[in-house]
């Protein structure tokens, strides 16, 4: 319980940061009306963990080509039950790289809900994608898995400028290129 109040109010905390992004009252909204929002059962939607994961100098980000999706994305996944979605984040970024000495920057960095296609049995859905900045500490040398096509290193100066790079992503990197200021 202490868990989910904690992340109610790291909610309400990115809503103050970032007040032109609505989406944090939607996030706070289905973490307090969802009986089991952290599982991927509930089907019209659940909680997701992502990372954005950064180089051990903050110039670069590490991004997957999704093999379901077939578009370039920061690694994440689904909670599968865990309200700890920093520690989901952390997990996915661990699978989906291959890379140790990982460590997470605590506080949400973003959030995006966006829907997910129908594909076999599962219908069309929402995903609740709560993301945390994750640095890459040690060495850099990745190993993708069976759920992404490549992965590779991407200036974020480049990602931010990319107009044909998803919307989110490019927001990312234009929130983490405006924190040196």
């Amino acid at each position: 319980m202490a868990l989910l109040h904690s992340l109610s109010d790291a909610f309400h905390r990115y809503a103050e940061r970032w007040p032109a992004e609505a989406d944090a009252a939607s996030f706070a909204a289905w973490l307090s009306d969802t009986a089991r929002p952290f599982h991927r059962e509930t089907l019209e939607g659940h909680f997701t963990g992502s990372a954005w994961l950064v180089s051990d100098d903050g110039e670069r980000v590490l991004l997957m080509h999704h093999r379901k999706l077939d578009r370039w994305l920061q690694p994440g996944g689904h909670a599968d039950g865990d309200p700890d979605l920093e520690g989901v984040a952390l997990r996915e970024a661990r699978e989906e790289t291959g890379l140790d000495g990982l460590e997470v920057v605590p506080g949400i960095f973003d959030l995006d809900r966006h829907r997910i296609p129908a594909r076999g049995h599962e219908p069309e859905h929402w995903h609740y994608d709560v993301r945390y900045v994750v640095v890459a500490r040690g060495s850099e040398a990745f190993e993708a898995n069976e759920e992404s096509l490549a992965l590779a290193w991407h200036p974020v100066a480049d990602v931010a400028a990319d107009p044909a790079t998803d919307e989110s992503l490019r927001r990312m990197a234009h929130k983490w290129l405006e924190r040196a200021r």
